[in-house]
């Protein structure tokens, strides 16, 4: 009796399915589901805790840099091309992220650097940042504090718009003043003009509104300006201070997760002080991995939250996974 209503239910099914298939269009060959391909991607926003901060990561998109070898210097073209290459990475065209930690103190929303805004110096890809903060969600009415690692166009490039009107109508500016006094000052014809340019068009305009921060100052509640000179000669990485632990958003620290990570003691391009930049990027890296702090990197692969460990006279970048937690829905 068994076997037959096994047997019933089987072709039961069998003919259910059959009918099914027909309706749809679907013959004995399998599915011939055809949709276009898409061009859309996900949303630019990544979302996580640290302590009882929320960190919300949000980009101003990929900033190409095309050959390494005119960026990253102190090593030969076939030394650089088998780093990138023994990583899977183009050998040919360095891309880097610009990643944007805003962070709900509790207290204050505090966004850390801005991206290109409307320069295209380094393609079309730059200038997402307030398409990522819409879609994160965020105003940029209610960020009440940007705090800038230094004054390089793809950090400060976004505070506002082509006409030079603020985006940020209700923040507070913080910063080094040895980089504005630098970047502003377009009386030295030696400076990048271009950086000079956009640095002017994005930091006068918040003139009144920016506080010069020091090295150990606790500026904000739980976040910690530290000296990194080097990149720049006021160049600040800060530390992110709750419950007991820590995580530094680093910035321009180090632009590679395997070049300059692996080879710190390589030079970069863009540096004011190539030389005082090694010398601090292996300080603070050795300071990371010997303490297990996590970082913030500013043009690591998206989101560019993770750890470094040392190995050899080096160290290594270690990738964070991402959590992607849903929140219950509420009950009605």
């Amino acid at each position: 009796m068994s076997e037959f209503l096994l047997s019933r239910r089987a072709a039961l099914f069998g003919a259910g399915a059959f009918a099914t298939a027909a309706a749809t269009g679907l013959g004995a060959s399998g599915a011939m589901a055809k949709a276009p391909a898409l061009k859309s991607q996900v949303p630019y926003w990544y979302r996580f805790k640290h302590g009882t901060m929320q960190v919300t990561m949000v980009s101003d998109g990929p900033l190409p840099l095309g050959d390494p070898g005119g960026a990253f210097l102190g090593a030969s073209k076939d030394e650089i091309g088998k780093l990138l290459t023994d990583n899977y990475l183009s050998a040919s065209n360095v891309v880097l992220e610009q990643n944007s930690p805003v962070v709900n103190t509790g207290k204050n929303l505090v966004l850390f650097d801005t991206g290109m805004g409307t320069q295209k110096m380094f393609g079309p890809t730059t200038g997402r940042l307030m398409t990522s903060l819409r879609e994160a969600g965020i105003r940029p009415g209610q960020i009440d504090s940007i705090v800038i690692t230094h004054g390089h166009i793809d950090h400060i490039g976004g505070m506002v718009d082509a006409k030079g009107k603020r985006l940020f109508p209700n923040a507070q500016v913080y910063m080094s003043q040895a980089d504005f006094d630098f970047w502003t000052d377009d009386k030295d014809p030696k400076k990048l003009k271009d950086f000079v340019v956009h640095a002017r068009k994005n930091l006068l305009p918040y003139r009144d509104r920016i506080k010069f921060i020091k090295d150990g100052e606790e500026f904000l509640p739980g976040i910690t300006a530290m000296a990194a000179p080097g990149h720049t000669v006021g160049h600040m990485v800060f530390m992110l201070s709750s419950e007991g632990k820590q995580l530094c958003f680093i910035g321009d620290l180090t632009h590679h997760q395997v070049l300059l990570v692996e080879r710190p003691r390589l030079e970069f391009a863009y540096d004011t002080d190539p030389k005082q930049s090694a010398q601090t990027r292996v300080k603070y890296l050795d300071m990371f991995a010997t303490q297990k702090i996590p970082v913030i990197a500013y043009h690591f692969p998206w989101p560019g939250y993770g750890h470094l460990s040392k190995h050899g006279d080096g160290f290594r970048y270690h990738a964070a996974p991402m959590e992607i937690v849903q929140v219950p829905p509420k009950k009605t």
